[in-house]
């Protein structure tokens, strides 16, 4: 088995507590490098980022465009892509994974140990989103959700959640309101590989992501605050998460106050039945991320430990 080194790649516009979260949280799992790219080339998160070992924040200013591409892409999702390709094409790490800052990883075993099991010459490794769910009685954190589930798989029946969901459920066929794709680990060195955001190309032509690995998995805090997403709502609908959804673009469009309200409860609430309907389907876990103890750890410059649990 060889053990292999990895890094992370995002393109973040986030409050700096999100930013330092998502930092510390993947530091502390094991990665060699961390880019963050500054979609807001004034973000002042870019000053306490520059002095952290194992990370690199690029501003994302109108020189660094005409550097990459002679001007600034106008959709996110490309500045995304190609934030991932320029690291790709110059990292020396052996694997490159490339998420969002509302994802953080979790490994069954260290990651480089697990990446070093990947069969030789496997591009791409992909990992299972689990979105989390509103837990009003979460305990205090930078992101404050502990449970999540994860989408339905290709071979189980999608009227596991019909129940569960009511009449929205027409609206998530896989159960999960953000993405059910996953993100992928790049296996860098490939000539002709373009990373994008939930596979890649390689010689011009998409690549099948494959099967997920077990071991791994991307919390997903896509909706569990609920003003955030209700904040985040439009853009998503024109321009994000909900544009290439045309049922679910349609629903947000039209849907009054009430309805927006009884969609969330039923789809996105860690009420008691959701719980105890997606814990006998085997679509639960319960996670503790301690997010502000990394934050403090890191500022200190020393290694988060996670607490002693009884």
């Amino acid at each position: 088995m060889t053990v292999t080194d990895w890094g992370i790649v995002t393109t973040a516009k986030a409050p700096a507590d999100h930013v330092l979260a998502f930092v510390a949280h993947h530091l502390g799992l094991g990665a060699a490098h961390v880019w963050v790219h500054l979609d807001d080339a004034d973000d002042p998160v870019a000053a306490a980022l520059g002095g952290i070992a194992g990370v690199t924040a690029v501003r994302c200013d109108a020189a660094y465009w005409q550097a990459v591409q002679g001007r600034r892409p106008q959709r996110h999702q490309y500045r995304q892509a190609l934030n991932a390709q320029r690291v790709y094409a110059q990292t020396g790490l052996d694997w490159l994974l490339h998420i969002d800052v509302d994802e953080f990883l979790l490994a069954d075993r260290p990651v480089a140990e697990l990446l070093g099991t990947a069969a030789p010459g496997r591009p791409i490794v992909r990992v299972e989103p689990w979105d989390a769910l509103h837990d009003p009685g979460a305990p205090d954190d930078i992101y404050r959700g502990r449970y999540f589930r994860r989408p339905l798989r290709r071979a189980e029946d999608p009227g596991l959640l019909d129940d569960l969901h009511g009449p929205f459920a027409g609206l998530l066929p896989r159960g999960l309101l953000g993405h059910s794709a996953g993100k992928c680990f790049f296996r860098t060195g490939i000539p002709g590989l373009e990373p994008s955001i939930h596979s890649a190309r390689l010689g011009g032509k998409r690549l099948n992501a494959g099967p997920i690995e077990p071991g791994l998995a991307l919390l997903h805090f896509h909706a569990e605050d609920p003003e955030r997403w209700l904040a985040r709502l439009p853009f998503r609908v024109e321009q994000g998460a909900y544009r290439t959804l045309p049922e679910v673009q349609a629903f947000f469009r039209e849907a009054a106050p009430p309805v927006l309200s009884d969609f969330y409860l039923r789809t996105q609430v860690a009420t008691p039945d959701a719980l105890s309907r997606l814990s006998a389907l085997g679509m639960l876990r319960e996670e503790r991320l301690d997010l502000r103890a990394k934050v403090a750890a890191l500022r200190h410059g020393r290694a988060w430990l996670p607490p002693v649990r009884g």
